[in-house]
């Protein structure tokens, strides 16, 4: 599946992961605001347009993409990459965002903003974990549609499924190229750069984005990938929509629970 939904400018691509925390934060918005009007929530209806924007911002975007550097970006590259490379802090569609560090940058956000407007700080938290789960569904069926956070292997299991992520790190990537190459003659012309594994990545990337168009190619690829479980798809209804459907009949049956 492509994770582009549409190129509109050079880098600048709508992706279905972007969409989803859009989504998230707008149908968040309007369930802060209907919990906010019906006295379930500790923040007024006029604050929560200043408070979903803020959360986005600083919690999640900021919080998230910090958060990927310091946990997968520097561990992996190390420290000189960010030095030699300072912008590679604000180029999200190069690895993307984390959620330790978006839930680490809301904790903060959430604290602060309870303390500035004089509310309880776990009373706001309780109104933002009843919408939660509302973003969670949806990045999770984006991280579906990118083949990313794929599960284990899986035998016998009839809706098992194949993501061609995973050639990058089974340790059959090279053979896979090399027997793809009467499929895509074109590569050995295609003047990709750097050292044999970077140019063997690249290869990679564009046979898989070839195989989106070409059946015999994507099922000659099929022949080095195990079949998996799309773990996406079970966080994205267990973690997304039974979960909401838990805390929001929580919220609206006991509404004089204690904060937190």
């Amino acid at each position: 599946m492509d994770p582009v939904i549409l190129d509109v400018v050079g880098p600048i691509k709508l992706r279905w992961y972007g969409l989803g925390y859009l989504l998230g934060f707008v149908l968040g918005y309007y369930l802060l605001r209907w919990q906010a009007r019906k006295n379930l929530w500790v923040l007024p209806e006029q604050k929560v347009a200043d408070f979903i924007a803020y959360a986005a911002v600083f919690g999640v975007f900021i919080g998230g993409r910090l958060g990927y550097i310091l946990f997968y970006q520097i561990p992996k590259d190390g420290f000189a990459s960010i030095v030699s490379d300072p912008m590679v802090i604000l180029r999200v569609w190069d690895g993307g965002m984390s959620s330790h560090g978006g839930i680490l940058g809301l904790m903060i956000f959430t604290f602060v903003f309870a303390m500035r407007n004089k509310v309880s700080w776990t009373g706001v938290g309780d109104g933002l974990c009843v919408v939660a789960p509302i973003g969670i569904g949806l990045v999770r069926t984006a991280n579906f549609i990118n083949g990313e956070l794929y599960g284990r292997a899986a035998q016998g299991v009839s809706w098992a499924m194949k993501f061609p992520e995973t050639l990058r790190y089974n340790g059959n990537a090279i053979e896979a190229i090399r027997d793809c190459r009467s499929l895509a003659p074109e590569l050995d012309q295609m003047g990709f750069q750097g050292n044999a594994d970077q140019v063997a990545n690249q290869q990679l990337s564009y046979l898989i984005e070839k195989s989106r168009d070409d059946d015999q190619l994507l099922n000659r690829l099929g022949e080095y990938m195990q079949a998996r479980h799309p773990s996406q798809l079970y966080e994205a209804l267990l973690e997304g929509l039974v979960l909401f459907l838990i805390l929001f009949f929580t919220r609206i049956k006991f509404p004089k629970l204690p904060t937190g």
